[in-house]
């Protein structure tokens, strides 16, 4: 008996709209967008787009502002079964190039986001608009399609896709140079951990309830933001675009907006604990905050919930791999002091194996580097065979993080098999460094990097943001370090710092750090 094909994504969602029209799912400032409206926008954008010769296995990039039509032209573009990738802002002129230059048939831009950089990294593409382009200095008239002012054909909407064409590709931060693409395919984002209800955990479920009203911000581009959006619409929920009144978005936002869940960074976090030590600001709204982006020391971690209360969740995943594991509120209550150490449970449908430097499986317990396959893994890095073949092998996806799981189904991360430092010839992991010098009780943030070194080669240096009411001692935490790992370990400089820079990507710029003055030898 053939068993009828799941329609193809983004269908979930198109029904889940259609089963509730009068539902708000956006809100942005006095703007109520409903459901139903925001299906309609879907539909005329997804037959402007077929009129601009759009369809199966076409590529659209889009650089936008995060409004509702800007979601509904990534979902149009998805039921035409089209390849989207999302352009971040930030990008220096070599990285956008880069990025515009993967097979790239139609650029989609808003009125804010057109520059003559853009515009000339995308070369002689077809030029999409959502609303009338401004002029350009330097340049002649943009002949730009405007895809909300076309006449409406009345065309019904349905999803194109097919099922091994690639629906998005999903750029990695470019910390190494090069943003690389990760291709994943419509199969995947049929069987996907947020988009598809179907396969939706206990878990999911509760995250799904809690982001009722989620704080939308940062940029469409971004694989992270959309999933939490795709769950928070699915559930029923509305999609909150706070406006800017000039003070940071957490904790300030939440209390305005009544937000009930969001995603956050671990700078943001840290600097919205920091705000509420000394600001009696009302986040008693929120239900879930999901802390991702970057690892967090177990203490600020503590202090989060702390604050907050039962509320805070943390993420790790990866680009190429989606979410591969959550550590929810409930873990942190049954486990105070044990997990959070972890980064939480795999996901369901997450398979994992840790293995050594020859690939074979460690002991049960053993610390190596994880390998993970799931249903929503990407296919591979568009354009790049070599680095696809050695990063996905026989189905497995190589994370080049080092960890283990522990024997109640936590998974630990130590540090990152790239994220090295040669001291003396030898191999030094930046990870159980931070790690470490986190766990001291005067430090609530620790970062360590690498730089060239005359002696050495290369050497550690380590930035530590002080716990509240605290001063750090350098000697200390250079004896801890030393005592815990070795030598070797010993950072060169310990640098105290009131806040770490935030590179484009959200996560801490340890090239930043680097460069700033008055870094003093032990």
């Amino acid at each position: 008996m053939n068993v009828p094909a799941e329609p193809p994504f983004p269908h979930p969602l198109l029904e889940a709209l259609r089963s509730s029209p009068g539902g708000p799912a956006f809100e942005q400032g006095d703007r109520i967008v409903s459901r139903g409206e925001l299906l309609e926008i879907i539909r005329r954008l997804a037959g402007a787009m077929l009129d601009a010769g759009l369809g199966p296995g076409r590529a659209v990039a889009i650089r936008t502002d995060v409004t509702p039509e800007a979601f509904a032209a990534h979902m149009a573009a998805h039921a035409l079964g089209c390849r989207v990738m999302g352009v971040r802002p930030g990008y220096p002129p070599a990285q956008l190039a880069h990025v515009l230059g993967m097979g790239v048939d139609a650029l989609l831009v808003d009125r804010s986001t057109v520059t003559p950089e853009l515009l000339g990294a995308a070369g002689p593409v077809t030029l999409l608009s959502l609303g009338p382009c401004p002029e350009v200095p330097g340049r002649s008239p943009l002949a730009a399609i405007d895809l909300l002012a076309g006449a409406d054909e009345g065309r019904p909407l349905a999803c194109a896709a097919r099922p091994d064409d690639v629906a998005a590709l999903s750029f990695t931060s470019g910390s190494t140079g090069r943003p690389k693409g990760c291709a994943i395919t419509y199969r995947a984002l049929g069987e996907h951990w947020s988009w598809q209800p179907r396969v939706w955990s206990p878990v999911t479920d509760e995250l799904a309830t809690a982001f009722g009203r989620y704080l939308l911000f940062g940029t469409l581009a971004s694989m992270v933001v959309l999933d939490f959006l795709g769950l928070c619409l699915l559930g029923g929920g509305t999609a909150v675009i706070p406006e800017d009144d000039g003070r940071p978005l957490f904790p300030y936002a939440i209390e305005r907006h009544r937000i009930t869940g969001s995603i956050v960074t671990v700078p943001r976090l840290c600097q919205m604990l920091d705000l509420l030590r000394d600001e009696p600001v009302d986040v008693g709204c929120l239900r879930a905050l999901m802390v991702s982006g970057s690892p967090i020391g177990p203490g600020r971690l503590a202090e989060a919930v702390d604050r907050l209360g039962p509320v805070v969740y943390q993420g790790y995943g990866q680009t190429e791999g989606g979410l591969i594991s959550v550590l929810t509120s409930g873990d942190i209550a049954a486990f105070p002091d044990y997990a959070l150490s972890s980064v939480g449970r795999l996901c369901s449908g997450v398979e994992l194996s840790v293995r050594d430097e020859g690939n074979r499986e460690v002991t049960a317990g053993g610390t190596g580097e994880i390998h993970l396959r799931s249903p929503y893994l990407m296919s591979g890095y568009w354009g790049d065979p070599e680095e696809t073949r050695d990063t996905l092998r026989d189905g497995w996806l190589r994370t080049r993080d080092l960890g283990h799981l522990d024997e109640k189904g936590f998974l630990h991360l130590v540090g990152r098999t790239r994220d090295v430092i040669m001291v003396n010839a030898m191999v030094v992991y930046a990870g159980p460094i931070e790690r470490v010098l986190s766990g001291h009780p005067d430090v609530g943030e620790a970062y360590v990097a690498g730089a060239p070194d005359e002696l050495t080669g290369e050497a550690v240096h380590a930035f530590v943001v002080p716990a509240e009411g605290r001063v750090p001692d350098r000697d200390a935490l250079a004896a801890l370090v030393r005592a815990e790992l070795g030598e070797n370990s010993v950072p060169r400089t310990i640098t105290i710092v009131s806040s770490v820079p935030i590179a484009a990507s959200g996560k801490p710029d340890k090239r930043a750090l680097l460069d700033l003055p008055g870094r003093r030898v032990l």
